[in-house]
């Protein structure tokens, strides 16, 4: 009767991962919007290639291989002629270039097939919200054949899109980041108008100073560790030029006539865009090519296996992240899940992901299941709840942002075999940096430049 009962669940689980988004929902969870459900199943592929990534790049995981009996093989084919892996071809950072190209691949492809999806009544959106199980395997058939792409320039290419993939991503982030501190500063704000004023402004100005104060902190780390009185012009002009700007913008949040347009503006969000801004100089330091000026330069190697007696010993554990890439992983999955599970509102991130006339973002569609069950319910039947190509296009750049966050943003050297901190990593870091600051300062005087806009 067990085994009747498991078959039975078996095969109930093998037609929901072919079915929709309502099946993915387990009992003991809350009822929510179906598109909530394919957001987060979608974010969770990219996470799973992510980990795969994570593993492929852990140091001393090839040397744990090279201790099965049996099971690697020398040579340059993924699999040798006696089904022996080549433990060499599924790990280090090439490998890290393949498993996010099999995963950009795969978003760039839903991107294309969901241009123009306008409700949940178009054939096309019963593959976005379903068909899961089909969607894995076609994930993971184009990481099989990601590997078997010769090394030519194949990564060298591929650094490039990455470079401009993840500088877009990063103005995603940034774009969220504003979001994120104009919605909390306004919650806290209105709850300081309804209940105890004192409370909601002392927690306003805890966390004001607390950002500043980590903020400043930063500034004075990164001239103590980056920059050498004797030297590192470079350095000191990019530390700088950011602690100039990051209080501009504070000084500009709390002008009189920006406070009149936006009441909800202060330095609660000027401060948490400085934070981030000494973060992302930080990590653009990280990348400077020059060992004199940046102590936490790493020197990458695919390969540094050695012989003795005639015996090849497998790579020795190196050391592979540093700690702005930590902190760079940690904010791209926040971000990546603010994308998938942010609610329909005026804020401004969702009106880029929102198409131009959706009922459902006007509260159509239906709002919860009739018959009390704890499942997913469609909420698209009149309009899409979010624009299906954008948030696949955000995914896409999200594979190029982790690839080049796990490989330190190192640029393929094929003449050494090994991996090398360019200029580019740098610029695109800063470049990034200033843009941020430059939306953020948009934010706060574009009710003064257009007054006739509503900004609300």
């Amino acid at each position: 009767m067990g085994a009747c009962l498991g078959v039975c669940s078996l095969l109930s689980c093998v037609s929901c991962l072919c079915g929709s988004a309502p099946c993915l929902l387990c009992g003991c969870c809350p009822s929510t919007k179906s598109s909530t459900i394919s957001r987060l199943a979608f974010t969770l592929f990219l996470f799973l290639g992510t980990l795969v990534s994570v593993i492929m790049i852990i140091p001393g995981v090839e040397a744990e291989l090279h201790k099965l009996p049996g099971f690697c093989e020398e040579g340059n084919s993924i699999l040798g002629a006696q089904g022996k892996v080549n433990c060499k071809s599924f790990l280090g950072h090439k490998s890290v270039y393949r498993m996010c190209f099999a995963t950009a691949a795969f978003y760039f492809l839903f991107a294309l097939m969901m241009i123009c999806v306008r409700s949940s009544k178009d054939p096309r959106a019963s593959i976005q919200n379903g068909f899961w199980f089909f969607k894995f395997l076609i994930l993971i058939g184009i990481t099989v054949g990601a590997f078997y792409i010769p090394d030519g320039s194949f990564t060298s290419v591929w650094f490039y899109f990455g470079v401009v993939g993840s500088f877009l991503f990063i103005l995603i982030q940034l774009i969220l980041l504003i979001d994120f501190a104009h919605s909390w500063s306004q919650i806290w704000l209105h709850n300081a108008d309804e209940g105890n004023s004192k409370s909601w402004y002392a927690a306003l100005f805890f966390f004001t100073f607390l950002f500043y104060a980590v903020s400043i902190a930063a500034v004075v780390l990164l001239y103590v560790y980056y920059t050498k009185p004797d030297g590192c012009a470079e350095n000191k002009a990019l530390i700088s030029v950011n602690l100039i700007l990051c209080v501009v913008v504070s000084v500009v949040s709390i002008l009189p006539k920006v406070q009149d347009a936006q009441p909800h503006s202060g330095l609660l969000q000027a401060s948490i865009i400085t934070l981030y801004t000494m973060f992302v100089t930080w990590s653009a330091l990280a990348n400077v090519p020059n060992k004199y000026c940046n102590p936490t330069l790493l020197v990458l190697k695919e390969d540094n296996s050695t012989t003795v007696d005639n015996n090849t010993i497998p790579p020795q554990p190196t050391q592979w992240w540093d700690a702005p890439s930590i902190v760079g992983l940690v904010i791209f999955v926040l971000c990546t899940l603010f994308i998938s599970i942010r609610s329909s509102d005026h804020a401004q991130v969702n009106k880029m992901m929102l198409t131009e006339e959706s009922p459902a973002m006007l509260g159509g569609g239906n709002s919860s299941p009739e018959d009390g069950a704890h499942r997913a319910y469609d909420n698209e039947e009149d309009g899409v709840t979010y624009n299906y190509t954008f948030f696949h296009i955000c995914l896409f750049l999200a594979s190029l942002y982790i690839m080049m966050t796990l490989t330190n943003w190192y640029r393929p050297d094929q003449q050494h075999q090994n991996f090398t901190s360019p200029w580019t990593a740098v610029w695109v870091k800063i470049s990034s940096s200033w843009v941020g600051l430059l939306l953020y300062s948009w934010t706060l005087v574009a009710p003064l430049v257009l007054p006739d806009r509503d900004f609300s």
